[in-house]
């Protein structure tokens, strides 16, 4: 069976499983879109033309792609004159595909909602993870006397210059896993120290320092 349609001010000849490129249609890809404006049906049985549609008639598609069409160019210019205008359009475009042609009034068969994939559990995400080893060697202030092996790059964290870095290193913070471990107070003693009051938290570099610390 086929049918002829009309939309967009255009017809176009349809079939099952037939793509088609309609004028842009207010549907997102994976609707159903009907047509009703059906201006003949053909068939095994003969060919129904519409006065103007056939009654009862209807061709269901669903939406495939939106898209934009092949660009045209339009010049425009006057003669005479130094007028001289260049343009490119794109029009907004539909691509539908055709899944029943019904008559006399049928419905299409109802469509089989897809099924969700079940979610899968996340694991908690752990807290950055400080050796116990690192931690015995700092004093009260979350200080270390020196870098236990390499020092990390301080200056990635944003607000950390050279001369930050080593103000940090003069204090005895060599490691990303120490500045993520800082407390309020050490954070203001360590503001105080380094003449920059209210620099850390005003820049958050504890969460900064906690994702390079996972990397570390």
């Amino acid at each position: 069976m086929f049918a002829v349609i009309k939309t967009g001010g255009k017809q176009y000849k349809v079939a099952e499983n037939d793509e088609i490129i309609v004028e842009k249609l207010n549907a997102d890809a994976g609707a159903q879109v009907t047509f009703d404006n059906v201006l003949l049906l053909g068939g095994d049985a003969g060919t129904t033309i519409g006065a103007p549609t056939v009654a009862g008639a209807s061709v269901v598609g669903e939406v495939a792609e939106q898209r934009k069409g092949d660009k045209v160019i339009i010049m425009k210019k006057r003669q005479r004159n130094t007028y001289r205008r260049k343009k490119g359009h794109r029009q907004h475009e539909t691509v539908v595909k055709i899944t029943s042609i019904l008559a006399d009034g049928k419905k299409a068969p109802a469509r089989k909602a897809a099924e969700k994939p079940v979610p899968k559990a996340e694991a908690p995400k752990a807290a950055p993870a400080v050796a116990k080893a690192d931690t015995a060697a700092m004093d009260a202030r979350g200080r270390l006397s020196g870098p236990q092996g390499e020092a990390d790059d301080l200056k990635l964290i944003k607000g950390v210059g050279k001369v930050l870095e080593g103000k940090l290193h003069e204090a005895g913070i060599f490691h990303f896993w120490q500045v993520a471990a800082l407390k309020a107070d050490q954070i203001t003693e360590l503001e105080e120290e380094m003449s920059f009051p209210g620099r850390i938290t005003r820049d958050d570099w504890v969460s900064q320092a906690e994702e390079f610390a996972k990397d570390a």
